[in-house]
Order: structure tokens, then C-alpha cells, then sequence
């Protein structure tokens, strides 16, 4: 017979990164301030690399896609606020400088490997554009016609998977690790671990949590990149919210 969890106990389901965004808002709402200076730098980041890069969307594409692997080092601050919000406390920037002046080398080396990984990506998207299309990609509408609905109908299909590829073990090694940095003072490796952990018990459950932070990254973009004001500090709470119940079922 199956016992039935504590009542204090959350119960991980599909439902649960509803959840997490309804909790992740609740924060962003109760204290706007903090989550929407991120989102406006991150938005504002968004901006410059469509400037550097406007004439180079072979380039541009893996950028942004890299840009979402390194968001979560960039948001560490609101996991904070969080955690002061589930205690009633609501916080100023003056904590999320406390956790940039503290300099946790645990947090500089995460952020580093998130951005060899970025890095590493942004690179091989590019090689792939330019060795594998017949003209040069310049634009969204050269990426739309020669990748995305190129004749042989096979290289955007490539594309995603080699960035999925790439992308799935930068989430489940990140998942729960870079909250629980900020909460605990486990190794990088212990977090690590603890996130590939929660991704084996909860495949379906993150595997959905990855699709829906794609979807919402996507739809902030797609808003001229301004949407990324309000959905940056929102994920970045709602991963919090994750963390929290991932870690008291583990």
C-alpha cells in the first residue's frame, strides 16, 4: 500500500511547474523590484547583441540560445529574494549585491562552466549555419528560408538537435544546483549531483519544466525582447519554488 507524504510534504507531478510559475509570479508581485532590474538588464542585454549582431543571424541565433544557458548564473539574486519572501521579508537590491560582493567561488565556477558551454554552442551553431547553408544567413528571414525551411528539409531539424543535445545535461546539471549553491553550502559537485538526481526521479515532471522555460524565453523574445522584463524574474522565482520542493521529496 502506498503511504501517503506528509502534509507539508509537496507532491511532484505534472502539475507542479504550474505550480512553481503561480508561486514564482506571487514572488515577482509581492516584490517587483529586484526580479524586474533583471529582467530590464537581461532585456537590455538582448538588445545590445541584436545591435552587434543585426547583420549576422547565423551568428545571432546561437547567441541567444547560448544567452538562455548562462540566465540562471545572471538571476542567482532572486533566489534570495525568494527565500526572504517565504519568510515574509521582502528585500532590495542591497541582498543581491550581498551574494555578488560575497564572491562564492562555488558560484564564479559554475558561471564559468555555464559560459564555456554557451560558448561552445554559440560556436557550433554559427559553423553549422555557414558550412551548411548555400547563402550567406543575415537576417530572420535568410535563417527562416535557407535553416528553418531549407529545401532538403533536414539541417533546422539538425540544428535543434545538436543544441538539445547540448543543452539537456547544461539543465539537468543546473536544474536545483544553482539555488541550492545560493541555500547551502554543499560543493559544486554535491549540487550537481543533486540535480542530475532530481532529473532520474522526476524525468517527466523537468522534462516538462524545460519545455515550458523554453516556451516562455521564447514568447520574451519574440515580444521584441521587452517580454523578457516580466518573464526573467518570474522563471528565475518559480526555479526557486522548484528547488525547494524537488529537495524535500529527494
Amino acid at each position: 500500500m502506498a503511504m501517503t507524504p506528509p502534509l507539508n510534504e509537496p507532491v511532484i507531478g505534472l502539475n507542479s511547474p504550474l505550480r512553481w510559475l503561480k508561486l514564482g509570479w506571487r514572488d515577482l508581485v509581492r516584490n517587483p523590484g529586484p526580479g524586474l532590474l533583471h529582467g530590464a538588464v537581461l532585456a537590455c542585454f538582448g538588445w545590445l547583441l541584436l545591435w552587434v549582431a543585426s547583420d549576422r543571424f547565423w551568428m545571432l541565433a546561437g547567441a541567444f540560445s547560448g544567452f538562455m544557458i548562462v540566465a540562471p548564473i545572471l538571476t542567482t539574486g532572486l533566489y534570495q529574494v525568494s527565500k526572504q519572501c517565504s519568510t515574509g521579508h521582502c528585500v532590495g537590491m542591497g541582498e543581491v549585491f550581498r551574494i555578488w560582493r560575497s564572491l562564492d567561488g562555488r558560484l564564479i565556477v559554475f558561471g564559468l562552466l555555464l559560459g564555456f558551454a554557451a560558448t561552445g554552442w554559440v560556436m557550433t551553431s554559427a559553423s553549422m549555419i555557414t558550412a551548411l547553408t548555400p547563402v550567406p544567413v543575415r537576417n530572420p528571414m535568410d535563417f527562416l528560408r535557407h535553416v528553418v525551411l531549407a529545401p532538403d528539409g533536414w539541417l533546422f531539424e539538425v540544428w535543434l538537435l545538436v543544441g538539445g543535445v547540448l543543452a539537456a545535461p547544461m539543465f539537468a546539471s543546473s536544474v536545483i544546483a544553482i539555488p541550492m549553491l545560493v541555500d547551502t553550502n554543499k560543493s559544486v559537485r554535491a549540487a550537481v549531483l543533486a540535480s542530475w538526481n532530481a532529473v532520474g526521479t522526476y524525468p517527466l515532471v523537468l522534462g516538462l519544466w524545460a519545455l515550458i522555460i523554453m516556451g516562455l524565453a521564447g514568447l520574451g523574445m519574440l515580444a521584441g525582447l521587452a517580454g523578457l522584463i516580466v518573464v526573467v524574474p518570474v522563471l528565475a522565482h518559480a526555479s526557486w519554488h522548484a528547488y525547494c520542493d524537488l529537495t524535500r521529496t529527494a
